[in-house]
């Protein structure tokens, strides 16, 4: 569980309002609640609970700024909502930031074991990438209905994560009793979870805990608004970055020219004296004299 910095009341205001109104403090009925979740409860009204919108806006400050450096440092956040009123927000967050979604159904074993879902991901795009090449243009018609009817099946469950290259370093969650086996992979694989965690929630496998209201569209939309846009100031950070250090590298130091070889005036050749040692050189004479008589021997035969 993260803990947030308390910050003044006037930096709080604006999001404490916005948080008011989209309805981000309506918590469950009191006999529904999750007893770990009281420090994050204001009061109750007749027979619901209601969440310290206080609470959640300095959280959700919080959140904001570990989704920015997450970002930054040019992490994959992946959105997760798959109930009804999550589904819509969930992916225009997503698609606001350039990054992930889950929000049909979360397959099991997408984070604990990712190598068989990278192989369904690279499966699912080398099919659309034939399908969009007119590949299959010359079968049957039934033959090509069956091949687009399993792309669409596959982009369904795996189309928000399809240009995902690697385990994703944040999850986002909306409403962790429905997303359950997701933040049990998540804790498994040591991923980091932020989670919007309503009164009948448990908040202990949760890193960074935003108590709100996650059974309703608005503050759905609200909260993953403001993570979507902490993302987008983080990956322009990132990108800013990565221009700045290709152009402070140094440059690639110029190969030395070769310097030519002093010859002293007067010399164009080196002799064989100035190779050889002086043994080498008795040694070739002695070669060159017995060559010599045999050469005299053979004439005067002749």
């Amino acid at each position: 569980m993260s803990e947030t910095t308390p910050r003044s009341r006037q930096e709080l205001k604006p999001i404490v309002l916005d948080l008011l109104k989209s309805g981000a403090h309506f918590g469950h009925p009191v006999h529904l609640w999750n007893p770990k979740m009281a420090p994050y409860i204001f009061t109750s009204r007749g027979n619901q609970h209601v969440i310290d919108v206080a609470i959640t806006a300095d959280a959700l400050l919080t959140a904001r700024s570990k989704a920015r450096d997450v970002a930054a440092h040019g992490g994959k956040v992946v959105f997760v909502g798959t109930k009804r009123q999550a589904q819509q927000p969930i992916e225009d967050a997503a698609r606001e930031c350039n990054m992930h979604y889950i929000n049909i159904r979360w397959l099991g074993g997408t984070l604990t074991n990712w190598q068989t879902i990278s192989e369904r991901i690279r499966y699912l795009n080398e099919r659309e990438a034939q399908y969009e090449a007119g590949e299959f243009n010359a079968l049957g018609k039934k033959e090509r209905l069956l091949i687009k009817k399993e792309i669409d099946k596959l982009n369904r469950r795996l189309g928000g994560i399809k240009d995902l290259e690697s385990p994703p370093d944040l999850i986002f969650v909306v409403d962790t009793n429905v997303e359950n086996l997701a933040v049990k992979e998540a804790n498994r694989t040591e991923i980091p979870v932020m989670a919007m965690v309503d009164t009948n929630c448990d908040p202990d496998p949760i890193d960074f805990i935003i108590p709100s209201n996650d059974d309703t569209q608005r503050p759905i939309r609200y909260i993953t608004g403001v993570i979507a846009r902490a993302i987008t100031e983080g990956t322009e950070q990132h990108l800013k970055d990565l221009a700045a250090n290709q152009f402070d590298q140094p440059l690639e130091p110029e190969a030395p020219e070769l310097e030519e070889e002093y010859v002293p005036e007067g010399v164009t050749e080196l002799e064989a004296e100035d190779l050889l040692g002086p043994s080498v050189l008795k040694r070739i004479a002695e070669e060159e004299s017995e060559e010599l008589d045999n050469e005299d021997e053979a004439d005067a035969v002749n």
